[in-house]
């Protein structure tokens, strides 16, 4: 059994709708549109008016939630203020889902490492929810894709620093290096189930540079531009882009991508998902 992954080398607003619509998901009821909404001062992360149609087409709400730390995006006030300056909401709603405390809780009883995730709390005032992620490197994690945003994305700021520290929020940056990668794929499925699958994934493989959008300086993209992904599993797409990038052997800058996805064990995120249940390795490219 394999998971269906749809694919295109072109990269419009038109054809992330295209390929949204080749799933054959209607997402339904109030529809949380995850975007990046990009640290100030960086260069690479995918503009609103780049997910203007898609938004459009689901009828959705564009949510985030604050960081974890110091830089635009760590308060509200100034998060707001950062979504202003991007532009978001002059194309859409926007919400930000940890704008007020207290958090959701969402229980993880069969995680590997944490047994509870903290999530913006209006995330309860959503039926569905669509994952735009730009896929590229992260400091961190390795890369950022679909998982890296239902975990660290979807939670709040004080739950991105418990998935850091693998349950301890005060070891942000200290935890076990594994143990942090095994907890965002923990995070991610008490997401997936909180929405019980009425969930869709886009994944752009654009500006690719080995930095996230939530580095204020942030290294220029190093590879060519590859395409658009959509999936219905968060697993299969992250690999599915793994697997382009070593596919793409004559890009000058696959090794310097690849060094960091490999240095920080990227891969083992997407292990640890699919170990847990949600989501399948295996799958079928289709191209458009």
């Amino acid at each position: 059994m394999k998971s269906k992954v749809y694919f295109s080398r072109e990269i419009t607003p038109q054809k992330v709708t295209e390929l949204y619509k080749a799933l054959g998901k209607e997402l339904s009821g109030k529809v949380a549109v995850k975007v990046h909404s990009g640290e100030i001062g960086n260069q690479n992360f995918l503009r609103p008016d780049f997910w203007a149609d898609i938004v459009k087409q689901v009828g959705g709400t564009v949510v985030e939630c604050n960081t974890a730390y110091d830089g635009e995006r760590n308060t509200t006030e100034k998060h707001l203020k950062t979504i202003k300056v991007h532009g978001w909401n002059d194309y859409f709603d926007f919400d930000l889902l940890d704008a007020e405390s207290p958090d959701l809780e969402l229980a993880i009883p069969n995680g590997k490492v944490i047994k509870k995730n903290f999530v913006g709390k209006n995330l309860v005032n959503y039926n569905s929810m669509l994952v735009l992620s730009h896929f590229k490197g992260h400091p961190m994690g390795g890369y950022g894709g679909a998982l890296k945003q239902l975990s660290i994305g979807v939670a709040s700021s004080y739950g991105k620093a418990y998935i850091h520290g693998a349950g301890k929020a005060e070891e942000i940056w200290t935890a076990d290096h594994d143990k942090f990668l095994e907890s965002m794929a923990d995070a991610a499925m008490s997401v997936v189930e909180f929405f019980k699958g009425n969930i869709a994934y886009i994944n752009v493989m654009k500006n690719m540079s080995v930095d996230c959008d939530c580095c204020a300086v942030a290294e220029d993209p190093c590879m060519k531009d590859i395409g658009i992904l959509a999936s219905l599993d968060p697993v299969a797409i992250d690999q599915a882009c793994l697997d382009l990038v070593y596919a793409a052997k004559d890009d000058p800058g696959q090794a310097h991508l690849l060094e960091r996805i490999e240095s920080r064990n990227g891969v083992h995120t997407i292990e640890a998902a699919a170990e847990l249940g949600y989501g399948l390795r295996e799958y079928e490219l289709i191209e458009f």
